[in-house]
């Protein structure tokens, strides 16, 4: 069929073969190929494509350093993936380097520039043995303290790598290496480097920025324009790569599904993951070609007649294609976004509104508009005739179905449509949220609190409340619905007992006249942060941290969840800080009070103490208990 196909039309092969097959050299193959930029170029060599261009404001910074003629050093630093290596032979061509020496065997290579210095670039430090690494340092170190003017040092590395070789090499010099401290801090951007040491960090590209331009670069190449003349869309056939393709655009739902992989992509950032350029290009390209069916699990223009023809088209869903499922798992994991992707849960995870509506949709005649709207109306990834069918023998209970493995295929698909409801649904859909269908149901409040730390724009109340109740039951072990005032409770001592009624100080959930909460953003994590201040003397405040799973953890307790049936290690991080609030109020008291008049107790021995205790509408307060000590 598919040789009839392309013959009919005069091809000898689809116009967009070549494209295609470059863009494969990018997605997450078994042999990992796309992980060396040696190879995607010979792969842009053979296609005859115009390559993939992203901007890289760090690249046009290197050019500028390196051609204005200041002395001194380069450093590109980055984690696997982030484009060393890119960046280091873009550099080495902008100075006149030929392509033929860049792929000579040689680690070490010398350009002479046309104003007589010469520049020594390193590709990759950790090929380097300890005697070419000790020289190519050596020169780092001159050309940095100022006693090298004629050569400079371009070297790739990742931030480890450096930093151990400095630290060895001061060793056996018998000294601390003057670079390593500078360095060290710089990347945690707490430092200033040397004057002329030049540092391009790149795996400080913020992610959602990173991944709006390769779906830019990769979906909008003007190489798919030759799919219009494709036989494999002929007469209303689906091609499942070009459909992907125009729905990662925004050709259907707007730009949605960008938006929601953007949001996947953020909230991944601010839990600690770091996804290189390399990954954001293998899931755009495993996205548009992923297919459990093809070969390698990656679609060619060659395999999508035998695929029509199959009827398959749906097992190339992009919705899928997002989380890796036309993966095999292990190749899956392998990869940093598809395991940060995985933390969510989503397909796994739902809802009871949205699992009726996809159960009993079709049927139900309360559900049967919101199913036409949500599911009937994507007929090549929603309501497919696979899907329906698998739905009605389910439904009746068809005991050869469910013999034949139907129930598990039913399943399959209903977890495929909720992977595609969460990048379709409304934003503003009340009875079908999609991040309630996810493992951090409250990402979206998180994202929206971020955005406006960002912007200085003021806090949303229901978010402050909402963070303010998970904070009280935390401290308290109490189910507390108090949102304007915070309690600092224990039980007697300094422990990590999870049942607190002793108030040992209490403030305000907004910051007033210097003391109380503030909602601040870090500045080096980018991450939301509940800043508490106790007291006007200096050093009377505490900071904490909002990952995304630590807000989850939050707002989970405060809509009634038991603390450490979410997260043991939330509710240990929210103790410790607990404790160091605590140790605040004891300071404070310490330097308010003498040790012969102690705040709370009298000349006759008696101590008092503030107990909470709850009111009927759950509402906390303290109140005043005298002891008296014999």
């Amino acid at each position: 069929m598919e040789s009839s196909i392309i013959q009919d039309q005069g091809y000898a092969s689809p116009p967009a073969t070549s494209w295609i097959r470059f863009l494969r050299s990018y997605g997450p193959t078994p042999n990992n190929l796309n992980l060396f930029d040696e190879y995607v170029t010979g792969a842009l060599n053979r296609a005859k494509v115009q390559p993939i261009a992203l901007t890289s404001p760090h690249l046009e910074a290197m050019k500028q350093r390196a051609s204005s003629g200041v002395s001194g050093s380069i450093l590109i630093a980055g984690t696997a993936g982030d484009g060393k290596t890119y960046h280091c032979r873009s550099l080495w061509m902008y100075l006149g380097g030929t392509a033929k020496a860049w792929s000579a065997p040689e680690l070490v290579k010398t350009l002479d520039l046309a104003d007589g210095r010469s520049a020594v670039f390193v590709k990759d430090l950790s090929e380097l043995n300890d005697e070419q690494s000790d020289a190519v340092l050596d020169l780092l170190e001159r050309s940095v303290i100022g006693e090298e003017n004629a050569k400079f040092a371009v070297i790739a590395t990742n931030h480890g790598q450096i930093l151990e070789r400095l630290r060895d090499l001061g060793i056996r010099q018998n000294r601390a290496h003057p670079l390593r401290k500078p360095i060290q801090e710089a990347f945690l951007i707490a430092g200033q480097l040397p004057e002329r040491l030049a540092l391009y960090d790149l795996s400080r590209t913020a992610h959602r920025q990173s991944l709006e331009e390769v779906i830019s670069a990769v979906a909008g190449h003007p190489e798919w324009e030759n799919c219009n003349r494709c036989a494999f869309q002929a007469e209303g056939r689906i091609c499942p790569i070009f459909e992907n393709r125009n729905r990662l655009m925004g050709s259907v739902n707007g730009v949605r599904f960008a938006d929601r992989l953007g949001d996947l992509v953020e909230t991944s950032r601010l839990n600690g993951w770091h996804l290189p350029v390399r990954d954001l290009l293998a899931l755009i390209s495993n996205i548009i070609l992923g297919h459990p069916d093809a070969k390698e699990d990656l679609m060619s223009c060659s395999e999508v007649g035998r695929i029509q023809a199959a009827g398959t088209i749906e097992k190339g869903s992009l919705y899928d294609n997002a989380f890796g499922v036309n993966l095999p798992r292990r190749r899956a994991m392998d990869r940093p976004v598809f395991k940060a992707f995985s933390t969510f849960g989503i397909g796994e995870e739902t809802s009871n509104g949205s699992d009726g509506l996809l159960v009993y949709g079709a049927d139900d005649a309360k559900l049967s508009e919101d199913f036409h709207k949500f599911v009937g109306s994507d007929p090549v990834y929603g309501a497919t005739a696979a899907y329906l069918s698998a739905q009605q023998h389910y439904l009746e209970g068809d005991e050869a179905a469910r013999i034949d493995g139907g129930q598990e295929d039913f399943l399959s698909y209903l977890a495929a449509q909720r992977r595609r409801l969460f990048f379709t649904l409304p934003e503003n859909e009340v009875d079908y949220h999609y991040w309630g269908m996810t493992a951090f149901r409250f990402a979206g409040d998180y994202l929206e609190l971020s955005k406006s730390l960002l912007q200085r724009k003021p806090v949303s109340e229901s978010i402050r409340a909402r963070l303010v109740r998970g904070l009280n039951r935390v401290m308290t072990g109490l189910l507390l619905e108090n949102s304007d005032r915070i309690f600092v409770a224990s039980s007697g001592g300094f422990t990590h007992s999870r049942i607190s009624v002793l108030c040992d100080t209490q403030t305000s959930a907004r910051r007033q006249g210097g003391l109380g909460m503030a909602v601040k953003l870090d500045p080096q994590t980018d991450r939301p942060s509940l800043d508490i201040v106790l007291g006007h003397t200096h050093g009377s405040g505490a900071n904490f941290t909002l990952s995304p799973v630590r807000f989850e953890f939050l707002c989970r307790v405060a809509e009634g969840a038991l603390p450490g049936s979410f997260s043991n290690e939330c509710l240990e991080d929210l103790l410790a800080f607990k404790a160091k609030l605590l140790r605040k109020a004891e300071r404070l008291r310490s330097l308010l009070t003498s040790d012969d008049d102690e705040e709370g107790s009298s000349e006759d021995g008696a101590l008092t103490l503030n107990f909470i205790e709850i009111e009927k509408d759950g509402h906390g307060f303290t109140r005043p208990s005298t002891i008296r000590i014999a």
